[in-house]
């Protein structure tokens, strides 16, 4: 049985499947159109109870889902790929920015910008819940940009958090809102690396790299 790997073009979905081009993995790509309410269908539901991407289906049938732990079970499962350091003190601070990208910035950043509806019923609110998610937005970045002065990535090689501040970083991106000169560096840096180039080709994000 082949992976079968559930996604939305453009969204946090795109960390992982960097990170399945990253392993070299063959997998069979699904996507789920969120606009269109595919996230609450009964047969996506079974695979993915939470209704979110992305969802990654292995070999045995065994779903998993949330950002993070699909990403920390594609490092361990592929430790020739090194997509987690060897240190225990550089793995927690890798696991530390990869929260950070997926929890503070998307979930609580992010999040208040695309489905501000989600956190102000009413239309009177939307403005202020969208600065205030900017805002969020600005202040992790500028936490994230003091970790990577003088790095090229979140510790000496490319990793699972590089990934996660990816997404973001393309996120801000595609919104104007400007990134912190490390940021902006890192998220330069990896639009060069070839499994971005590819998904970002495959995603229908191509002029992105132009």
């Amino acid at each position: 049985m082949t992976m079968k790997f559930y996604m939305t073009p453009g969204s946090c979905s795109t960390g992982i499947h960097i990170l399945l081009e990253e392993c070299g993995l063959v997998f069979e790509a699904w996507v789920i159109n969120l606009l269109a309410g595919d996230q609450h269908r009964k047969e996506y539901l079974a695979i993915n109870p939470k209704g979110s991407v992305p969802a990654l289906v292995l070999d045995d049938g065994t779903a998993l889902n949330e950002f993070s732990a699909i990403a920390w079970w594609l490092a361990r499962s592929h430790p020739k790929r090194k997509l987690l350091p060897a240190s225990v003190a550089d793995e927690v601070q890798v696991l530390s920015v990869m929260n950070h990208a997926v929890n503070t910035l998307h979930g609580q950043g992010f999040a208040r910008i695309f489905t501000t509806e989600r956190f102000a019923p009413s239309s009177c609110d939307h403005e202020s819940v969208k600065a205030q998610g900017r805002q969020i937005v600005e202040q992790g970045f500028a936490i994230v940009d003091r970790q990577l002065a003088g790095r090229h990535h979140v510790v000496d090689h490319f990793t699972i958090a590089d990934a996660a501040l990816f997404y973001v970083e393309f996120w801000a991106d595609r919104t104007g809102i400007p990134l912190p000169e490390n940021c902006a560096a890192h998220y330069r840096r990896l639009l060069t690396r070839p499994a971005v180039r590819q998904v970002l080709a495959e995603e229908g994000y191509a002029a992105v790299l132009r």
